[in-house]
């Protein structure tokens, strides 16, 4: 099994992520004044089970906390279901969430 490719398209506001060389999925979002919105994330029902969305949702937050232009610092509001269950499950990432505590 391959290794899931992980990259930041911000002229298309999204993570995608390759596998083989395809797009097998990616997590969208929207910036705001200190905040940047998970609102979609995807993946291709042929690559579904191979830790595509979690290799998006680690890849996504990780460059929110480290900063990366054009996205930090900024605060995360999840309204995409699944970015939210991901950080609920990795709660090392709450710390991102608007309204939580340092």
């Amino acid at each position: 099994m391959s290794d899931v490719d992980t990259s930041h398209a911000p002229d298309r506001s999204r993570f995608e992520a390759h596998l083989d060389g395809d797009l097998a999925g990616f997590a969208e979002y929207q910036l705001a004044e200190g905040l940047i919105v998970f609102t979609h994330t995807e993946v291709d029902e042929s690559f579904e089970g191979r830790g595509v969305g979690s290799a998006l949702a680690r890849a996504a937050l990780d460059a929110v906390r480290a900063g990366e232009e054009p996205l930090g610092p900024r605060r995360v509001i999840a309204t995409c279901p699944f970015i939210k269950g991901w950080i609920d499950k990795h709660p090392d990432y709450a710390d991102l969430l608007y309204g939580s505590r340092d």
